[in-house]
């Protein structure tokens, strides 16, 4: 492999020009710059990664911990990353923290000093203790914490808003005795969410019933499970919200699975809007999150640090939009945005 000092040999130059190119120095002309390079192309040469970072004190990349790698919404998610920080020059160092303290904290650690920045989301743990302790000064944005976290930056999705517009939809079709299926206990996001759906109870003066409430994991087992469970209550609620898409496709597959109709016996709606919910029969009703546009505005955030003048600290609330569709039985016309709902 060719080295720096092949370089500088083959284009005339110093082993310090070189460098100065590489690490995008104004100290070089135009003319040497292009000069070096084409000399650095030819004999295929790139400069070491971990020497240059050891000289810059940067290393281009950024530091991602996410819940999970699975599924349609963190694939949004890390394509909202991934493609934002190319687009600036830098790569991504991805991984799954644990949902756990000291899976966080070996997590962050092993990040330590390969990173410029760190991009964190962790609905389970208190992340700010963590962060304390194992992130030293490094740059961080948190992604939904759903806690007071001051000094760190924060992007976070209307949980508790999109719920409330759904439920309140719901309830605007006449329905009374609506279940939920809920997230995982613990999580903020099912908590957040909750929490919506609570409140969109309360103001249309319906009285909270816990056995209504079942709770899930976020996955479509769990949904399956659940729609099991609201199927043998006597009464019978008439609509369920699944705090996720996932939990809501296993609610309409127990359903089917028990010749219950949807929408015409049971109405159900979920929360993500997957690109799974528009083909599902009937296409389900939901609330839109823009996974891509929280991946894209963690990294603009998180580059937008690198100033010449520090400031203050961001906090930053991504909307939902709740999509009408088929499984709730009604007429296409309204879905929510701060108020105003649309179909698709």
């Amino acid at each position: 492999m060719a080295t720096i000092k092949d370089v500088a040999r083959e284009a005339a130059v110093s082993v310090a020009t070189v460098s100065r190119v590489f690490n995008e120095s104004g100290l070089v002309s135009e003319e040497t710059r292009r000069h070096v390079r084409a000399v650095a192309e030819r004999l295929r040469y790139w400069p070491n990664g971990v020497a240059r970072s050891l000289i810059t004190s940067r290393t281009h990349a950024l530091g991602v911990l996410l819940p999970d790698l699975y599924g349609e919404f963190f694939s949004e998610v890390i394509r909202g990353l991934d493609l934002t920080a190319r687009e600036r020059g830098l790569h991504l160092l991805l991984s799954s923290s644990h949902s756990d303290h000291d899976g966080l904290v070996a997590a962050l650690r092993s990040m330590r000093g390969r990173v410029d920045g760190l991009i964190l989301m962790a609905p389970e743990i208190d992340a700010v203790s963590c962060l304390e302790k194992s992130a030293s000064s490094m740059p961080i944005v948190l992604l939904d914490p759903g806690i007071a976290a001051d000094g760190f930056d924060i992007v976070s999705v209307a949980n508790a808003d999109g719920a409330r517009a759904v439920v309140g939809h719901l309830i605007g079709l006449g329905h009374r005795r609506i279940a939920t299926v809920t997230g995982p206990q613990g999580n903020i996001d099912a908590r957040q969410r909750l929490e919506g759906c609570r409140a969109a109870l309360a103001e249309a003066g319906i009285e909270p019933d816990p056995r209504l409430e079942i709770p899930g994991d976020f996955t479509e087992p769990s949904g399956y499970e659940a729609a099991g469970r609201l199927l043998r209550l006597d009464p019978r609620p008439t609509a369920v919200f699944a705090a996720n898409d996932y939990m809501a496709v296993g609610v309409i597959g127990a359903l089917s699975d028990a010749g219950v109709r949807v929408p015409d016996d049971f109405a159900v709606a979920g929360f993500d809007d997957i690109a799974l919910a528009r083909y599902l029969n009937p296409s389900l009703t939901t609330v839109h999150v823009d996974a891509f546009r929280l991946g894209q505005r963690a990294v603009e955030i998180l580059v937008g640090r690198d100033g010449p003048t520090p400031r203050s600290p961001l906090r930053e609330t991504l909307e939902t939009t709740l999509i009408v569709r088929a499984s709730c039985g009604s007429p296409a016309g309204a879905g929510m945005r701060g108020g105003r709902a649309r179909t698709r």
